[in-house]
């Protein structure tokens, strides 16, 4: 048996093997990302098309040749945020790596997930998503140093 390619260090036959080929549902929005990577790495169209809401199905137009002509790497889920069992809703953030007509490529993610018919199905994604930008408030010389010594910024952290 080998090891997932969704990174989980399970073997597929014990992580997403399962969800690929139908046997049971992905519990989490989680689980269903991981095995919608698995799917690209394992040129399962049908799958990929199957976990997508109904109205992004609409649009897919995905072949095994397009599958066939990338090569994926490895996936680095960042963030979750819901999608949990007794969820409806939601957002798995991800990085996978692939490479596709000699050259190496990105593929960074928010996903939104939902359920439709008691299963998580994908729903849409924004690519290379934006953090939320920081914000911090300006020390002043003579204020107390953030680092919490007790000292002025200016004979502190402020040097």
């Amino acid at each position: 048996m080998t090891k997932c390619p969704c990174g989980s260090g399970l073997k597929l036959d014990a992580c997403c093997a399962p969800y690929v080929d139908g046997t049971k549902p992905a519990p989490t929005a989680e689980a269903l990302m991981r095995s919608r990577y698995t799917a690209f790495t394992l040129g399962n169209v049908e799958y990929l098309k199957n976990t997508l809401s109904k109205a992004e199905q609409v649009d897919f137009a995905m072949t095994e040749d397009d599958l066939a002509a990338s090569t994926w790497q490895s996936l680095d889920i960042r963030d979750t945020n819901g999608g949990l069992e007794g969820d409806e809703h939601g957002v798995v953030e991800f990085v996978a790596k692939y490479k596709a007509a000699g050259a190496q490529h990105v593929h960074h993610e928010r996903s939104t997930f939902c359920r439709e018919g008691g299963r998580w199905v994908y729903e849409s994604g924004v690519y290379n998503p934006k953090s939320a930008p920081v914000t911090s408030d300006k020390v002043g010389r003579n204020d107390p140093c953030p680092c919490g010594s007790g000292k002025k910024f200016k004979k502190c952290c402020g040097r």
